[in-house]
């Protein structure tokens, strides 16, 4: 006998109709779907520029040489300079990680990335790939990093728990999160320490250093990554 998927047969058509109505009541026509992240529960500031005040005024004030010695920043280490802008970061990272570095210098921006791309160049600047990323998705790959940096961008990211939730895949045993901010509202572009505390313990990251990072501005905060994250729908926004 003849096995009755390869004939059209009314049997065959009768199934093939059930799983059509299946995939739907599934998917098209209403039923379950996934959870979706909440938005955060105060400002998120516009994006102004590709840069924070001047590298030369940073410099002056040691604020890369600071934190990334507070980072113990080493050859051979991996690190993703999120919301890369100009690129302050990314070229000193660099030059700090030598030849041989892994940097993932991302950003949503085109234009920025495409400047960048044009610096690197100039500077001769190796080891580091250009990631277009999402506002709620970096796009790294799996397990790739061992710091993820974000400098003066957190109270830009207009989904940050949802960038959060899909950064953790990209993050390596023992890696961390440093954030660089100022101590203001975010809607002047800044983010308050209890309130940064707040917003990635709800995603599961936990605090594990503070510095001010005075005479610049600013602090760095240092968070560890949740062993595994928390059920979507039990992220709940913070208050500023």
């Amino acid at each position: 006998m003849e096995d009755d998927a390869r004939l059209d047969t009314p049997r065959r058509r009768s199934r093939l109709l059930t799983a059509i109505l299946a995939g739907c009541l599934a998917v098209a026509c209403g039923g379950p779907t996934a959870p979706s992240f909440p938005k955060p529960d105060r400002p998120v500031a516009p994006v102004v520029s590709a840069a924070y005040s001047t590298e030369e005024t940073r410099d002056r004030l040691g604020e890369a040489e600071r934190v990334m010695d507070r980072l113990g920043m080493r050859p051979g280490m991996r690190v993703a300079d999120i919301g890369a802008g100009e690129g302050y970061y990314t070229v000193r990272l660099a030059r700090r990680l030598g030849p041989g570095a892994t940097i993932y210098a991302e950003d949503i921006t085109v234009a920025y990335l495409d400047a960048l791309r044009a610096r690197l160049a100039r500077e001769g600047a190796s080891g580091v790939t250009l990631i277009l990323g999402a506002a709620g998705d970096p796009k790294l790959p799996s397990k790739s990093v061992d710091v993820a940096l974000l400098s003066h961008v957190y109270h830009e990211i207009e989904h940050p728990y949802e960038l959060l939730y899909r950064l953790h895949p990209a993050l390596a045993p023992g890696a961390r999160v440093a954030i660089i901010d100022l101590d203001k509202p975010t809607g002047e572009h800044g983010t308050p320490p209890a309130l940064l505390r707040c917003e990635l313990a709800a995603v599961g990251y936990r605090q594990v250093d503070f510095v001010s990072l005075a005479p610049a501005d600013g602090y760095l905060a240092v968070f560890v990554p949740p062993a595994a994250l928390p059920p979507i729908a039990s992220i709940t926004p913070c208050r500023q």
